[in-house]
């Protein structure tokens, strides 16, 4: 151990138990283990947390007044720690008005290069800025996309009011909408409205400013509401604001969305785009590929613009180099999977001349196919040599293989893990008598026997984003792999499907890559709506209140409201987080824990497992299928009362996975299920995916994992390449044909099937 070196001793955030571990400087250390096994407890909650703790003491007590507060780990010694660079997969941000220039900042150098050298000049650099009123389009406000109702979809014209003229279900026949117009009296309720006079018409889409009679339907008691015309209060209400969640799908269906008509989607009022280089205004730039407007920038030479145009290079060949080459300046952070917001993350950080860091990877070979982590383990190899520490959790093998030091935790999840069961060099991983190490030493094999469809669903002309009116035949009734490099259209082309299948037969149960809301009141149990029916059991059983079995009403400990901690704020300096004393940590007060139900209280509830919550409730139906859903899973250690801003991310994923595991004969579609999974772990949801299937399910899956490729019936590969050279489907048919096929995806599967 050099003298430097990094030494946590006695950690024991969350999970971890008691943990002893040093990491070597000036080094790429991956930091593995099976999902929930405590390595974000160690990287983020206690090497992270307390390198941006120290550092933040070093400032003013001003400016620490206004940063992040970290609170202290949970560890007896951490010593040697480097100033920390956090690169996770939460969300970039920014709104609908993010893009992948603004974010990266170079959108702003096009703005000051246009500033200098664009004619006719709009002006200021600000006056290129679709954030900026001097710059942004007057009809989007800048957002480039404009919403709107779609009349046809809305509205059957061959029909009365009475007959259901509205399509949409929200103003269906008999609604508190509907009788706004039905029994206004200011139409006849059994004209078809296609008959309307134009007054009429447009009374019924547009007006507002009146009130009418409406009829209370439980009570007979007439009163008056405000009118408003369908368009002023669809747009009111569904438009100029979220959609609630069970209204999103009808919304969905008689809206359009597309270029707003004045700027094209550019963002930029006239003024802006009229401005040219060469002939090519600045929205014309940003919306090339990286690739392309890389060369376009190289061939500035002006004295006044060049250097610029230079810098604004710099930053696109770094982008390149990532791998992101396929995007465009103008592609909203918001359409970025996880894995490109980390990647761009990641560029601001290769310009710095800073040494010395320790920087912090969170998994960043997701979204990575396998082509394309070379790319990636070069990329962390630069930031070591440049005299940084790496720190790295990852399930990759061949992140684990460019590794220079691995630390594995285990043995198992939950409970069962929080302890370093392999430290060494990263070589000697494979070897380890651990679950990685024997993980590593293995392979799956691709399926032999494949399912037969069920039938098809044609996608036929399939345009949205780079797709190439692709036509493809979707199998129902088998599990599809849909595989491709990154931007090679694979997403596009399964929210195609997902739309398309809506339309005709039923919407499919979606389960994507969002994290599950979480608050600090917020439980596995009350996740997946199993705390009312225990709070409801508790009742009938004992004759209490309901409410006294919450810890968000009359149940709650009096001192520490139900969270179970106490957070003392010392003012500048920092927070204290501390258990409970009056409930220990147990949320509820005494009298709710008074009450007990077959020896157990409300919070020995809490504290039970899945595995055991299923087997205490085993006489209860509608707790029963959750519980066991959580178990199939692989999440049967985390206990009911766990909250979830505890759980890891892959927890987290197969969490949201539990909460959607009910019916069968229903189409299942998971964006990158894999994501945080150890290799132990996907294969416990390969075999859940499997069953899906057995029950009479269709099961769809983005996936770059070649194990659960292998274990498809059916693939679909796009691309040849990501962005404007992908956006086709080339390769249909089993993975025992796909490792024949000449594809991006064939040879790596090759490869895997050959080590």
């Amino acid at each position: 151990m050099a003298h430097n070196d990094m030494r946590i001793a006695g950690a024991r955030e969350h999970n971890l138990k008691d943990v002893d571990v040093t990491v070597p400087r000036d080094k790429i250390t991956v930091v593995t283990g099976v999902s929930g096994s405590g390595k974000s407890s160690l990287v983020f909650g206690t090497i992270a947390a307390e390198s941006q703790r120290q550092l933040a003491e070093t400032f003013s007590s001003f400016v620490r007044n206004r940063l992040p507060r970290q609170e202290r780990p949970q560890a007896d010694l951490l010593d040697h720690l480097a100033p920390a660079v956090v690169i996770d997969q939460r969300p970039v941000g920014g709104g609908a008005r993010s893009t992948v220039g603004t974010m990266t900042d170079i959108y702003t150098a096009l703005r000051l290069l246009f500033s200098r050298i664009g004619t006719p000049s709009a002006g200021e650099s600000t006056a290129y800025s679709f954030n900026d009123p001097r710059g942004m389009c007057p009809e989007c406000s800048g957002l480039g996309r404009v919403r709107r109702l779609d009349l046809e979809a809305f509205l059957d014209r061959s029909k009365s009011l009475n007959e259901g003229a509205i399509r949409f279900k929200p103003f269906e026949v008999g609604s508190v909408w509907w009788q706004t117009y039905a029994e206004s009296g200011l139409f006849d309720p059994d004209l078809p409205i296609g008959d309307f006079s134009p007054q009429d018409w447009d009374k019924l889409l547009y007006g507002k400013g009146f009130r009418v009679p409406r009829r209370n339907k439980s009570t007979g008691e007439q009163g008056h509401n405000a009118y408003e015309g369908l368009v002023v209060r669809f747009n009111r209400l569904y438009l100029d604001r979220d959609a609630p969640a069970h209204s999103r799908a009808a919304v969905r269906r008689v809206v359009t969305e597309g270029p707003c008509p004045e700027c094209g989607g550019s963002r930029l009022n006239e003024a802006a785009r009229a401005s040219k280089i060469d002939g090519r205004s600045i929205a014309d730039l940003t919306a090339l590929d990286a690739v392309d407007l890389l060369a376009e920038l190289k061939q500035i030479d002006d004295p006044v613009g060049g250097p610029v145009a230079a810098a604004a290079a710099g930053s696109l060949e770094r982008l390149v180099d990532i791998g992101l080459g396929y995007l465009s300046l103008d592609r909203a952070t918001a359409s970025l999977s996880g894995g490109e917001a980390q990647r761009l993350k990641t560029v601001r950080q290769l310009g710095s001349s800073l040494s010395g860091l320790t920087y912090i990877f969170d998994e960043p070979t997701t979204g990575l196919h396998p082509r394309d982590v070379h790319r990636l383990t070069d990329l962390l190899r630069q930031l070591r040599d440049k005299g940084n520490t790496v720190l790295v959790v990852e399930h990759d093998r061949d992140v684990m293989a460019a590794a220079d030091h691995a630390i594995d935790l285990g043995p198992g999840a939950g409970a069962r893990g929080g302890e370093v069961v392999y430290a060494g060099p990263a070589a000697g991983l494979g070897a380890a008598d651990t679950v990685t190490g024997r993980w590593l030493r293995q392979r799956v094999p691709v399926r032999e026997e494949v399912r037969a469809p069920a039938g098809w669903f044609a996608v036929e002309g399939a345009s949205l984003h780079n797709l190439r009116d692709v036509r493809v035949r979707v199998p129902l009734g088998v599990l599809t792999a849909v595989t491709g490099v990154a931007g090679s259209g694979k997403s596009s082309l399964v929210a195609e499907f997902v739309r398309r299948y809506g339309a005709e037969r039923g919407e499919p149960v979606v389960v994507d890559q969002s994290a599950p809301h979480a608050s600090s009141r917020s439980a596995v149990i009350s996740y997946l709506g199993l705390l009312d029916t225990v709070r409801r059991l508790f009742a009938r059983a004992t004759g209490a209140d309901a409410a006294l079995f919450s810890f968000n009403s009359r149940g709650a400990c009096p001192d520490c409201k139900g969270l179970g901690v106490i957070r003392t704020d010392l003012g500048y300096l920092d927070p204290v987080t501390t258990r409970c004393a009056t409930c220990a940590g147990r949320r509820f007060n005494a009298e709710a824990l008074r009450h007990t139900v077959a020896g157990l209280s409300i919070a020995d509830v809490f504290e039970l497992t899945a595995d055991q919550a299923a087997e205490h409730f085993a006489a209860e139906p509608v707790l029963r299928g959750p519980l066991r859903a959580l178990a199939e899973v692989g999440l049967g250690y985390v206990r009911l009362g766990q909250s979830l801003t505890a759980l890891s991310g892959g927890e987290r994923q197969r969490l949201k996975l539990a909460g959607r595991l009910d019916g069968s004969g229903g189409v299942y579609v998971f964006d990158e299920p894999t994501t945080g999974l150890h290799m132990a772990d996907v294969e416990v949801l390969s075999g859940l995916l499997d069953r899906l299937v057995d029950a009479g399910n269709t099961v769809l899956a983005v996936e770059h994992n070649l194990d659960v490729v292998k274990r498809a019936d059916w693939v679909l590969d796009l691309g040849p390449d990501g962005g404007r050279d992908g956006g086709r489907v080339v390769f249909e048919g089993t993975p025992a044909q796909l490792a024949a096929a000449d594809t991006a995806t064939a040879e790596y599967l090759r490869r895997d099937l050959a080590a």
